[in-house]
């Protein structure tokens, strides 16, 4: 396995890559998205652990969505089994997913104690508050700083899972060839994220558009959250192919399919 350095042109590639295949399998692919939004909703509902559970799955089901938009390609339809493919596997790359799961929990979980000690507790927002609350400096200056928290941890994590699935490779230097394949990469994915931003916004405008045409307000309260959801489907689908550009396998030529091909074939002579 090596990096393979892409032109930023690339990244405009991995949008329309993802948007095609998911309109290949629409229903799966959402179906799958939506599966693994309600499995974290639930778990982060059970009292004492269920938050640092809900976070320990994101890497597996970053995978499993990843091994579903495979499935799309192959023109196959993706079954929920598909999630877990990170838990059947064998022990040992089960071990080493679980063990990513902490990490990422723990960095989750390190930043929502950290920005507060920096910027200061923000006060929940009332019920009635709305909008306003969230146009407060304070709310802001908050959310700013989460995310700039968070983007070295989304670095770290954004090709660690697959890395681990399809290679092999430990959890912590999953971590470190992320990183550095991003930041190898940085223009592809500066790109890829303005492109996924183009295709939010013009999302936003047509139900802005709608809304106004029917006269109701009502409309776009209703239509925002669905779509929403099913774009951030869409966009999962794309994470696939920002992999499957960034490394090559080892003999060259190789791809994340043959690499579990291969190992199959040792494992089953």
């Amino acid at each position: 396995m090596k990096l393979n350095i892409v032109p930023a042109s690339t990244g405009m590639t991995w949008v329309r890559l993802g948007i095609k295949t998911f309109l290949q399998q629409p229903l799966a692919m959402s179906g799958l998205f939506f599966l693994y939004m309600a499995a974290g909703t639930i778990l982060s509902f059970l009292p004492v652990f269920g938050l640092i559970l809900a976070l320990m799955i994101v890497p597996a089901a970053t995978l499993g969505l990843m091994a579903a938009t495979q499935e799309a390609l192959k023109g196959k339809f993706p079954m929920p089994t598909v999630l877990i493919s990170a838990f059947r596997a064998g022990r040992q790359r089960v071990r080493a997913m679980l063990v990513l799961g902490g990490l990422y929990a723990a960095a989750c979980l390190l930043i929502t104690l950290a920005v507060p000690l920096l910027v200061g507790a923000t006060p929940p927002p009332a019920a009635d508050a709305g909008r306003e609350a969230m146009l407060t400096p304070q709310f802001q200056l908050t959310m700013l700083v989460t995310m700039l928290f968070y983007l070295p941890v989304s670095l770290l994590f954004w090709h660690a899972p697959a890395l681990v699935h399809w290679h092999g490779i430990s959890p912590v230097k999953s971590l470190f060839f992320s990183f550095v394949a991003c930041l190898r990469n940085a223009g592809a994915f500066l790109m890829f994220g303005l492109g996924w931003f183009a295709v939010f916004l013009g999302m936003g405008i047509v139900i802005s558009l709608v809304s106004g045409l029917l006269g109701s307000a009502e409309f776009m309260a209703a239509a925002v959250m669905p779509l929403v959801l099913l774009m951030a489907a869409m966009f999962s689908t794309s994470i696939y192919f920002t992999f499957r550009d960034s490394f090559v396998a080892t003999p060259p030529g190789d791809s994340p399919e043959s690499a579990e091909d291969a190992q199959n074939t040792n494992d089953n002579p």
